[in-house]
């Protein structure tokens, strides 16, 4: 089948067997590798992807349930003017360490921040309580998307 996907702003136009998942669609076909196949169950949360602006779990989604939609994926978190505040919070408060789940992490806290902009850090906790990070306990993934927060609105706050 036929499928056209527009991911991170660009349209991309593919032919697909009926059963391909959509994050082997944005590995295998479109080369986006920042996100990640961990379970293939969904437990993990590797694989979390926008979908018209809502966080999936894309191993759980079929790609021909993308066809015109939007997909936007860890590349497409990076604007022209450089990193994503959360991806710069993330070096600066050592919220990554392997990396594996960091794609995910990123999504899901960009997803939060856009919808609550000063999170308490249990809101935090609750929005990436389905993303599994092996390496740390959390806390550093934490207290970088808080501090994310914060720079968001020390820049809001500044005049003009």
């Amino acid at each position: 089948m036929e499928v056209t996907v527009v991911v991170n702003g660009q349209e991309h136009r593919r032919e697909i067997e009926p059963r391909l998942l959509l994050v082997h669609l944005l590995r295998d076909e479109l080369g986006l590798t920042g996100t990640h196949w961990g379970c293939d169950t969904s437990n993990c949360g590797a694989c979390v992807v926008w979908m018209d602006e809502v966080p999936v779990k894309s191993c759980t989604v079929l790609a021909a349930m993308a066809d015109g939609r939007r997909v936007r994926t860890v590349e497409g978190l990076a604007g022209r003017g450089g990193l994503d505040q959360l991806q710069t919070s993330f070096m600066l408060c050592h919220g990554l360490q392997c990396g594996f789940c960091t794609p995910a992490m990123l999504m899901t806290a960009r997803w939060l921040l856009d919808r609550n902009p000063d999170p308490s850090d249990t809101e935090v906790r609750g929005a990436i309580s389905g993303l599994t990070c092996r390496c740390t306990g959390y806390e550093n993934i934490v207290r970088s998307i808080r501090h994310a927060a914060q720079q968001e609105s020390l820049r809001q706050e500044l005049p003009g």
